[in-house]
């Protein structure tokens, strides 16, 4: 079993930064792909970031730029940089992994952009 657990979420003003982290723990394999999603209310989940093990990364149209996300593989954990946040922005985030046919979820934690 796999348990994700994310970290650095909060309230921040606009134009601000904040950094998610999120370790996994438990059977983590070598090969895997993590990444970031996040849903605001009343809209569907999305997907923010992604990053594979050998560091190949995909980022959402509307954080390009703005948001880097990067792991450690030593720590089985992955960040999510985020600089120039909006309003916009918040949402609750999410962390995922996904090893062979298995996919494992965060608890989630909240962002929020305000000023």
């Amino acid at each position: 079993q796999v348990q994700l657990v994310e970290s650095g979420g909060g309230l921040v003003q606009p134009g601000g930064s904040l950094r998610l982290s999120c370790a996994a723990s438990g059977s983590i394999f070598s090969i895997n792909t993590m990444g970031w999603y996040r849903q605001a209310p009343r809209k569907e989940r999305e997907l923010v970031a992604l990053i594979t093990n050998g560091g190949s990364t995909n980022y959402a149209g509307s954080v390009k730029g703005r948001f880097t996300i990067s792991r450690d593989n030593a720590k089985n954990t992955v960040y999510l940089q985020m600089n120039s946040l909006k309003p916009e922005d918040t949402a609750v985030y999410y962390c995922r992994l996904m090893q062979w046919t298995s996919e494992y979820w965060g608890q989630g934690t909240q962002v929020t952009v305000s000023s």
